[in-house]
């Protein structure tokens, strides 16, 4: 499949791109634009609105997206997306491609059941960074690798990422996507009482899951006694702060599987665990897959 094969415009009864392929494009649609796809998509769709309005179900499940808002579709469930009722138009961004398995936890807080993620409202200032992040993704899916990727492309046009390099390059803007709207459109609300030191804990975590944080190096960052750390943490996330670490280590493992071609073992280093067997088993305990078949795997897993 190549461009050339693609419909302008997606119309009733087409399939949708198979899931190996990452295809983007751009559409300012008039009312009576709609796509019905009763067995849904080999692939995940993820669209984002940047004028108008358009109407997503999934299953059971309906959003109505509004500029500024990321509708993600799974695949496998009957959808249909078209003008919402009444807007003059919908104009918005689409991206049929495989996601990768570690940008699950992101999306999680959005589901609306039936594989629908609905990640609003995303701060106005960051609608500029999401648009340049979708025009270099078109951008980039032209690359050939014989050349410099091309700095811009039409925006009316529909690109297909062909070649590991075009592809990867274009599921990480992708990436900078999801992670810019999942991390500020709806910032979880901490349960009632989390006290501020631990949730700078957390956010240390995440920041560098790598780093050789300890119950007593995370309690000093926080002024507070190891003990009295760990009670305090493990009471208001209902987890210990070692078991947080290994969620977070293990996430990180998992995009660099995705996204690198670094070895096993390097990926267990880069992580923050010191032994690859280790590494490996808890793993496979995580996601149900040792890390090698993880990453030829390609599917989003691991919630």
């Amino acid at each position: 499949m190549n461009a050339d094969g693609l419909p302008g415009t997606a119309a009733p009864g087409d399939p949708a791109p198979p899931p190996g392929l990452v295809v983007v494009g751009r559409y300012d649609q008039l009312p009576g634009y709609g796509v019905n796809r009763p067995r849904g998509a080999d692939s995940w769709l993820f669209t984002w609105t940047t004028g108008g309005q358009g109407r997503l179900r999934q299953g059971a499940a309906e959003a109505r997206a509004g500029a500024g808002d990321l509708v993600v579709l799974a695949p496998g469930v009957r959808h249909e997306y078209a003008v919402g009722p009444g807007a003059p138009r919908w104009q918005f961004w689409w991206v049929h491609c495989q996601a990768r398995p570690s940008w699950s936890p992101w999306l999680r807080p959005y589901d609306m059941g039936n594989g629908l993620f609905v990640v609003t409202p995303t701060p106005a200032a960051l609608h500029d960074r999401v648009g340049s992040a979708f025009r270099r993704m078109l951008a980039d899916a032209r690359w050939t690798g014989a050349e410099p990727p091309p700095a811009a492309a039409p925006e009316d046009r529909v690109a297909v990422a062909h070649g590991t390099p075009a592809r990867e390059l274009a599921l990480s803007s992708l990436e900078e996507i999801v992670l810019l709207t999942a991390a500020t459109a709806r910032t979880p609300s901490p349960p009632p009482g989390t006290d501020v030191r631990v949730r700078r804990a957390e956010a240390l975590i995440a920041a560098d899951p790598g780093a050789p944080h300890t119950v007593r190096s995370l309690a000093e960052s926080v002024a507070l006694s190891p003990s009295r750390f760990a009670h305090l943490f493990t009471r208001q996330l209902g987890q210990s702060p070692m078991r947080a670490l290994r969620e977070a280590r293990l996430r990180h493992a998992a995009r660099l599987l995705e996204s690198t071609d670094l070895s096993v073992d390097r990926v267990a280093a880069a992580s923050g665990f010191a032994s690859p067997f280790h590494f490996s088993r808890v793993f496979r305990a995580r996601y149900g897959v040792p890390p090698g078949a993880y990453r030829t795997g390609g599917s989003m897993v691991g919630t």
